[in-house]
């Protein structure tokens, strides 16, 4: 049990003492931040548990509960998903808590801005306790945090494609000819830096000697779309653009790199990690500092400016807000006996939070599939692959859907 006790300590005393020094000094406008930082926090443990918890979880017998003693890997993977689970749970539960809060007279309103030292302390529990839970609760929600992950991806790509969107009609409702100027610079550097990538793409997971027809269909249907996602929106019936598509394009181009050089060490056609050493340590720190932006950048957007996701009493996305506005500022100027709209869906907001957190278990551990691999490897092999690959097909599926929808269902409002 002194096993126990000495990681729950460690679990509480890395992240709780850094939270609850500015707790008391959160307001409404920076409530969502808070939140980001609680779920930074939480990543920043998984990934120090995934390095150094592996020996201590080891002398914990409802965890090693085998006859024979798994590797260093499992305990590793164990660690993050135990973590994760608890973030989850935190997340979950205030999505549930949260469900129809339509006016900042609500008195869960207060409960979603306030009361960060219980907060705190309630997440640091949760985490802990999951630490205590048989290793099938582990398992059960290993495989289902594959399904979360998945959903996870399908709203980053919807809220890439609202961001690319809006982005295009902001610039051209200037009706400047800089900024016509500017769309066509953004438009020609995303299409040659595709061009130019997916270049590279051949060099490094195509070596000669090597049958890589696999890496050169993946390289190839991402030019191919590249392509398609211009041909489709310059067209008359169409009314795009083609500065989204470009963007569209960069972005699938990148999903294919990731994808790529997600292939197993010791694949003969990933000539990047042949003619490069092992992954290092501030490799992994580095790419867990981008993975903690990209998520969490992710979860705030989602939850406070995508349409469909927003209560029906609140302003459609549309408007524009700032990300973190002064519509939070108190309860209003108006009278008392008019309630002020919330202005983004609380619910949604923690769930894309519960599900990021699946998502960033599986990025921590290869998709569950990395205690087939090495230790210092994160995020490696073929799940990996084929996720990542899977994820920009959807992308151009998507793409190619907004470009299409209105011509198929023109009675219809797609705006």
């Amino acid at each position: 049990m002194w096993c126990a006790s000495c990681l729950a300590s460690a679990c509480a005393g890395c992240t709780c003492n850094l939270c609850t020094s500015a707790a008391s000094a959160v307001s409404r406008r920076s409530a969502r931040l808070a939140y980001c930082g609680l779920f930074a926090a939480s990543l920043i443990l998984s990934f120090l548990l995934r390095q150094f918890a592996a020996p201590l979880l080891k002398h914990i017998p409802w965890i090693n509960a085998f006859d024979q003693t798994p590797p260093e890997e499992w305990f590793q993977m164990n660690a993050v998903l135990r973590v994760s689970l608890g973030n989850f749970l935190f997340f979950a539960i205030f999505s549930l808590v949260m469900i129809g809060v339509k006016d900042q007279n609500d008195r869960r309103d207060a409960w979603h801005h306030g009361g960060w030292i219980a907060k705190i302390a309630v997440w640091a529990v949760l985490i802990v306790l999951m630490f205590c839970v048989p290793n099938i609760v582990i398992t059960i929600y290993e495989v289902l945090s594959k399904f979360g992950s998945g959903f996870f991806l399908l709203v980053q790509v919807v809220m890439l494609l609202d961001f690319t969107n809006n982005w295009n009609d902001s610039w051209v409702e200037k009706e400047e000819r800089k900024w016509e100027i500017a769309l066509l610079v953004v438009t020609v550097v995303c299409y040659l830096s595709t061009l130019a990538f997916s270049g590279v793409l051949f060099m490094w997971f195509n070596p000669s000697g090597h049958d890589c027809g696999l890496n050169v269909f993946f390289i190839v249907m991402t030019l191919i779309l590249a392509f398609a996602f211009a041909i489709v929106a310059l067209h008359p019936q169409v009314h795009g653009s083609v500065m989204p598509a470009s963007v569209i394009s960069v972005y699938c181009a990148y999903l294919c790199y990731t994808s790529l050089s997600s292939e197993p060490d010791d694949y003969e056609c990933n000539g990047l990690h042949r003619h490069s050493k092992q992954v290092s340590m501030s490799a992994l720190i580095l790419g867990m500092l981008t993975t903690v932006l990209s998520v969490v950048y992710s979860a705030v957007r989602a939850g406070s400016s995508t349409t469909f996701l927003s209560p029906p009493s609140s302003p459609r996305s549309g408007a524009k807000n700032p990300l973190l506005g002064d519509e939070e500022d108190g309860k209003g100027d108006g009278k008392e006996s008019e309630p002020r709209p919330v202005s983004y869906s609380y619910t949604f907001f923690h769930l894309i939070f519960a599900l990021a957190s699946m998502y960033s278990a599986m990025l921590l551990t290869g998709w569950t599939s990395a205690a087939s691999e090495s230790s210092e490897l994160m995020d490696v092999g073929w799940t990996t692959v084929w996720v990542r690959i899977c994820t920009e097909w959807v992308t151009a599926g998507l793409y190619i859907w907004t470009l299409i929808a209105p011509l198929l269902f023109p009675d219809r409002d797609f705006s």
